[in-house]
């Protein structure tokens, strides 16, 4: 899906832009939407997990870069001795688990680009239903469990919540599903959080402010050199400008750029006219890691993917925020 353009931030809420009509018949809806996830919350009984698990959320729809701080937390524990799997939903495969992903048997179509991709560097589960997903990790002596989204999900107590935002588009128009991109009002999830990731460039939220949570920084930095010469760039996230924009800002040569919905499952014809598009540039093709692990292998021939990595600016912050966990192991 991608998102209504009146889903931004900074609109004037009476301009045309802003759709005031849309989002006045959207207003019974969103109040529908948010009634029914207290309710869940609510009624829900969590059940406690045998091993630690430690569950990196948000609060929008769209990538706010939560895999790579999934991926950078789990790397954390692994330093500390501690043998540390990634657990997902498997959004978008068609597996359902428990199921331990390996990057040479399973696809993206099995499992999800996500957990595909969080298995080329390391531990990684998926199952949609999380609490017998985390018993069979236990059962394969997992000791630790890094969760990849969840931060909505009642079925299993956390050890620890962190909320992974964007300080460059923090909650868009500040308004709940369907009228805006939050899953549920920012002061509920922010309640059940331990603390907030901030990730990128911008000011603090107020509402982060107002929480009183430890706030921890982080930037996407890139885990391999840019590449060289001139590039074609397409990718299908929760916001893809955020990705050709990074590119240029590490000095790469983009000639033209082609944006996607999140998740997006790229046929034949999009390939074909990614390469002539390429070709007209006298470029080449590159794409984010997770929209890599989705292509087809056949079609990954001479498509670059440009890896990033989330790098905490104070990684001793990240370590006392961690301590319940490393402390009961």
């Amino acid at each position: 899906m991608k998102a209504p353009h009146f889903w931004s931030a900074g609109l004037d809420p009476k301009s045309r832009e802003a759709a005031p009509l849309t989002r006045a018949l959207l207003t019974p809806l969103a109040m529908l939407y948010i009634w029914g996830i207290r309710r869940k919350l609510a009624r829900a009984t969590p059940e406690t997990p045998v091993i630690p698990v430690i569950c990196i959320g948000n609060l929008t729809t769209g990538g706010v870069g939560k895999t790579p701080v999934v991926e950078a937390i789990r790397h954390r524990l692994l330093q500390k001795g501690i043998r540390a799997a990634s657990l997902s939903r498997g959004y978008g495969g068609s597996e359902r688990g428990p199921l331990k992903v390996d990057p040479v048997r399973h696809t993206a179509a099995m499992c999800g680009d996500e957990p595909l991709q969080l298995s080329q560097s390391g531990e990684s589960w998926i199952g949609t239903d999380r609490p017998a997903a985390i018993q069979a990790m236990a059962m394969d002596h997992v000791a630790a469990v890094v969760m990849d989204d969840g931060h909505q999900n009642p079925s299993i107590k956390k050890t620890l919540s962190f909320v992974v935002i964007d300080a460059a588009a923090p909650f868009g128009n500040g308004h709940v599903l369907p009228k805006g991109p939050l899953r549920e009002p920012v002061s509920d999830g922010l309640a059940r959080a331990e603390a907030v990731i901030l990730m990128g460039d911008g000011d603090m939220p107020p509402q982060v402010t107002a929480a009183g949570l430890p706030v921890l920084r982080a930037k996407l930095v890139p885990s391999a050199p840019p590449p060289s010469g001139p590039l074609v760039a397409f990718a299908g996230i929760g916001r893809p400008a955020k990705f050709f924009d990074s590119l240029k800002q590490h000095g790469c040569d983009v000639r033209d750029a082609v944006g996607y919905p999140d998740h997006h499952t790229y046929s034949a014809s999009d390939l074909t006219y990614l390469r002539r598009l390429a070709a007209d540039h006298q470029a080449q093709l590159i794409t984010t890691t997770k929209d890599h692990a989705r292509l087809p292998a056949a079609q990954r021939d001479g498509i670059l993917d440009f890896p990033v990595k989330a790098q905490f600016d104070q990684p001793e912050c990240l370590d006392e925020l961690l301590s319940p966990v490393l402390n009961s192991l």
